[in-house]
């Protein structure tokens, strides 16, 4: 199961399968740490246990369901200020893949993957190692949910909640791993303005009105762009502006 893969250059030529594992981020940080692991090295499970999201969240997976995985990367051509940029092209390249199935999935900032009116299907969570030069290695965490169809959280969704399909995991897993690499090289190229524009043409709420919640406080606006550094930048309904990072600002519905 999940082979080394053949339609690419370099990602998925050093496939690690577990039948299960807390987290694939994890192994995949021990693995660097004991050089036991390099750019474009892959670590997949069948069943994660205690995968992990954004704000502290667990990710809720079931066995031999759906996709949770992590690969390594090396942008050192990358400055750390620009972190955000690894971030969209990763989005992107997930959306452009699952979007042949489900075309109305959006991304929602930073890096979920959601269908409006079902729930969230999926998402990333990037950890960094850096050394004394700057970036050293980035390890992409990736879940999404593919035939799990009971979930504790009305709020998430899978393909097969969305569609009434079922799908065979590892031709999936080779289609997004193409996806992935082609957003990798784009971003390597240098190509941040294009990648920049179609993370927004696809983000959930852009410059649309709706109601969302800062700490005890609800906010009126509506989501005008991106900072540099990856910041959510909301025109509020008075015409204020105001910047929020990650883990500041909570969406409607999610």
């Amino acid at each position: 199961m999940y082979k080394i893969l053949a339609n690419t250059l370099f990602l998925g030529k050093d496939i690690h399968f577990l039948p299960d594992c807390h987290s694939t981020n994890d192994i995949a940080l021990q693995a660097l740490r004991q050089s036991k692991a390099a750019e474009g090295s892959i670590f997949i499970t069948n069943h994660q246990t205690r995968g992990k999201g954004q704000r502290g969240n667990s990710w809720e997976t079931r066995p031999g369901e759906n996709l949770t995985f992590s690969l390594v990367l090396q942008p050192r051509f990358l400055d750390l200020s620009e972190q955000f940029v690894l971030n969209m092209a990763i989005s992107n390249a997930i959306r452009r893949c699952i979007q042949e199935y489900i075309p109305g999935l959006m991304v929602k900032w930073p890096n979920d993957l959601v269908v409006p009116g079902f729930g969230k299907l999926g998402g990333i969570l990037i950890e960094n190692l850096v050394g004394s030069s700057g970036w050293d290695y980035a390890v992409v965490g990736i879940g999404l949910n593919v035939n799990q169809n009971q979930f504790a959280s009305p709020k998430a969704t899978s393909l097969s909640k969305v569609t009434a399909n079922t799908y065979p995991l590892e031709e999936l897993f080779k289609l997004l791993i193409v996806h992935l690499e082609q957003g990798y090289l784009a971003l390597k190229k240098g190509k941040h303005a294009e990648i920049k524009a179609e993370y927004l043409r696809h983000l959930y709420l852009f410059e649309q009105q709706a109601l969302f919640t800062v700490g005890e406080e609800s906010l009126a606006g509506k989501i005008i762009g991106l900072s540099e550094s990856g910041n959510l930048l909301l025109e509020l309904t008075n015409g204020q502006q105001r910047s929020f990072g990650i883990k500041e600002i909570a969406f409607p519905n999610f």
